[in-house]
């Protein structure tokens, strides 16, 4: 149960920054071709709204619309990719896949994995959507599993690509707010508003698919009863759960606004721009989902010997879930360690109240009601 409660809110604290990064990148868009100066947050809602209507409308049409925003998006991408490689064709070089130009060496890697665990999270939003699939048994193990691989492929190749039209030099990279933009305009300027297309239509597809998918995380919550009834209800007419919509985006954009205020309180108004909160709420976010990934590997063991013993394996029932938690405890230590700057230092104590809160609500829950733990999930995991 409060896996399930830190699941949520992690979720809905990590999309608060896609909301607010959709209309911060094409306030920066417009900004760069027509000159104008129109308001992120004005954007963030206009797009927001839209995004919303088409999840109202249908898992289908809003589904179907995030992938061509998708498609786009790569079409792009492995467009001036390819083109970069074979521009730099008789300079290309295995330099940035060296460990030894790792800064810091180990150290250095393992502080850059929290964004790595960053990158990844949605692999898993498949599962949430089974209930919607057809043949999930069979379909959606075959999702998550193209979805990682095709992650894992499109970052190495985007990420050469760009190393490779900065010639390799980290410190021309890491003095540009998008490198990929860059090198997008230096090597194929036709292409470099479509670049800058493709960044906010993948905006608007990560919106679309992570809230229309972990959403329903919080629908299936107020159907098992882990959080209100009523947001278990459906649409009448589309047979959209709208209420989990309208909490899940609600409760994000009220993050967003808190976030401002606390900075004009501090006197940091400079500050408020949509990538400093895509930082803060994609970091805060990151370590409830570590969490709840810890979790899982430790009770995966204890699930198939229970309830699936005749296909426990030890390989991947036992010895891999306890590799996968070792290896989350590098990032959670990097996200926690003291001594980072503000607001950084503070979201460990912040994940920990969160998780304090949603073991202390499991617990009332469960003292009122000892069934609903075999619930929790069980719409979704069972036929």
């Amino acid at each position: 149960m409060t896996t399930a409660l830190l699941c949520g809110a992690g979720y809905i604290i990590a999309i608060s920054s896609v909301l607010a990064v959709c209309g911060g990148f094409l306030s920066i868009v417009l900004e760069y071709y027509f000159k104008w100066n129109v308001p992120w947050s004005i954007l963030s809602v206009v797009l927001t709204a839209g995004a919303m209507v088409m999840m109202i409308r249908g898992v289908a049409v809003s589904t179907k619309l995030a992938g061509a925003f998708f498609g786009f998006e790569m079409l792009v991408l492995v467009v001036v990719s390819v083109v970069v490689i074979i521009k730099n064709g008789g300079s290309l070089s295995f330099t940035p896949f060296e460990p030894s130009h790792i800064k810091n060496g180990a150290t250095g890697l393992a502080a850059g994995f929290p964004l790595a665990v960053y990158l990844f999270i949605g692999w898993e939003n498949s599962a949430a959507l089974a209930e919607e699939t057809n043949n999930p048994r069979r379909n959606v193990p075959r999702a998550i599993f193209l979805s990682v691989a095709l992650m894992a492929v499109s970052y190495v190749l985007f990420a050469y690509a760009t190393d490779t039209g900065f010639a390799y030099n980290a410190s021309k990279i890491a003095s540009t707010t998008i490198p990929f933009i860059n090198v997008a305009h230096s090597t194929l300027a036709i292409f470099a508003f479509f670049a800058f297309f493709a960044g906010m239509t993948s905006t608007l597809g990560v919106l679309i698919s992570a809230v229309n998918s972990q959403c329903r995380l919080i629908f299936n919550a107020g159907r098992e009863g882990l959080l209100p009834a009523w947001l278990g209800k459906v649409h009448p007419a589309r047979r959209t759960p709208v209420n989990a919509i309208f909490t899940f985006v609600g409760v994000a954009a009220v993050i967003i606004v808190v976030w401002a205020l606390l900075h004009l309180i501090g006197g940091d108004g400079g500050s408020m721009n949509p990538i400093n909160f895509f930082v803060d709420s994609s970091t805060l976010g990151t370590i409830l989902l570590l969490v709840v990934y810890f979790l899982s590997n430790l009770a995966l063991p204890f699930y198939y010997r229970r309830f699936l013993p005749d296909q426990f394996n030890v390989v991947k029932h036992a010895i891999l879930p306890v590799l996968g938690m070792l290896v989350i405890l590098v990032p959670v230590y990097y996200l926690c360690k003291p001594g980072q700057e503000q607001p950084l230092n503070w979201f460990p104590y912040a994940a920990l109240g969160i998780v304090i809160v949603s073991v202390i609500y499991a617990y009332i829950l469960n003292s009122r009601d000892p069934a609903l733990a075999g619930r929790v999930g069980s719409i979704v995991a069972d036929e």
